[in-house]
């Protein structure tokens, strides 16, 4: 699975890659997360949320996020195999890689790219990972979900956000929206690879941890619940165009939604679709295994040119196509779908 790497220089703070609408206010609480003013895709009813809440099983912060991560180099780091999976981000100077391995305990990292403070989040049971600019706060584990995912809170108002929604649905900042960054799925060799500079986030997070166990199953190969098809807590809605536990790459603007299965992407290497009036092309990189997602001209000509992608008769690479970037969210098609229900699918026939 994999998220739009955020390779551009600018990736915190403004929209100059075309994410949405986003006027980047300062939400009510002046020492709340940044609040971003943009439509979410459906009028969500934050009651109906709320009352669709369930306890996870630990307390608030019974899973511990890390407040003060550190970071070693690629050539220090010996706790990974080249197939083990983390999420990698990309802004301006800062290249950094969080080992699934660890999220998988903590599922929050509140941390600092190029001076702005963010948190990395993670979503084992929905498979989603997102990135949020935090502002003077810092997110926490709530212990509960909403269609099983994560909901966070933020520590300086308490107030409840689905990670996936990137939307308050309790609280003083219901109905706020988080600034969000480009993260990506990949693995620790594809992503060392390609940034042999990286630095890791380290397995000395300041808790007891077996980094070694995942408590859910492994990704490689697939088991546990990775594996199965069942969930554990019934889906907000349920749709049978794909197994549940499909991955999906999913894209939500105030026009509507629409995804493609990141394996019919892979083997496409382009895949076009519409949101309203735009135009969106979802682009595959093999070097990552990742996909990305981008707002189009209708009279553009997009294909795929080995390890490339072909624009108007001149190559580019795959995470710099010379159009405004959407946020892509990697996700369980269940989860996808329960959030987003009647999101137009592109997935093999």
């Amino acid at each position: 699975m994999a998220l739009g790497v955020g390779a551009l220089a600018g990736c915190l703070g403004g929209d100059s890659a075309g994410r949405g609408t986003r006027t980047g206010t300062q939400a009510t609480a002046t020492d709340g997360p940044p609040s971003a003013e943009w439509s979410p895709l459906v009028p969500h009813d934050a009651g109906r949320l709320r009352a669709a809440t369930v306890s996870g099983g630990p307390p608030k912060d019974g899973i511990p996020s890390v407040d003060d991560p550190s970071f070693v180099d690629a050539s220090a780091v010996t706790f990974l195999e080249d197939g083990d999976v983390v999420i990698g981000v990309v802004c301006g100077g800062t290249v950094r890689a969080y080992p699934r391995q660890i999220l998988v305990h903590h599922e929050i990292v509140n941390d600092r790219l190029d001076g702005v403070p963010v948190s990395v989040t993670y979503c084992p049971l929905t498979g989603t990972t997102l990135g949020f600019e935090r502002g003077k706060t810092t997110f926490g584990v709530s212990g509960n979900l909403v269609n099983s995912n994560l909901v966070m809170y933020d520590r300086a108002t308490d107030s409840r956000w689905p990670q996936v929604l990137a939307m308050a649905i309790d609280g003083p900042l219901t109905g706020r929206s988080l600034r969000e960054f480009d993260v990506v799925w990949t693995t620790w060799g594809q992503w060392r690879a390609r940034y042999p500079e990286t630095e890791v986030l380290s397995e000395d997070t300041g808790y007891v941890r077996n980094y070694g166990v995942d408590p859910y199953g492994s990704y490689g190969p697939k088991r546990g619940y990775y594996a199965r098809q069942s969930t554990m807590y019934d889906p907000l809605v349920t749709d049978d165009r794909l197994q549940p536990k499909t991955t999906v790459l999913g894209v939500r603007t105030a026009a509507g939604a629409t995804a493609v299965q990141t394996a019919w992407l892979a083997t496409r290497g382009v895949v076009d679709a519409t949101l309203g009036d735009d135009r969106v092309v979802f682009v595959h990189d093999p070097a990552l295994d990742s996909g990305y997602a981008y707002r189009a001209p209708a009279d553009a000509t997009v294909a795929p040119d080995g390890d490339r992608v072909r624009v108007d008769g001149d190559t580019h690479v795959p995470d710099a196509l010379p159009f405004g970037r959407l946020y892509g969210i990697e996700a369980m098609w269940f989860a996808w779908a329960g959030f987003y229900p009647g999101t137009d699918l592109h997935a093999y026939p």
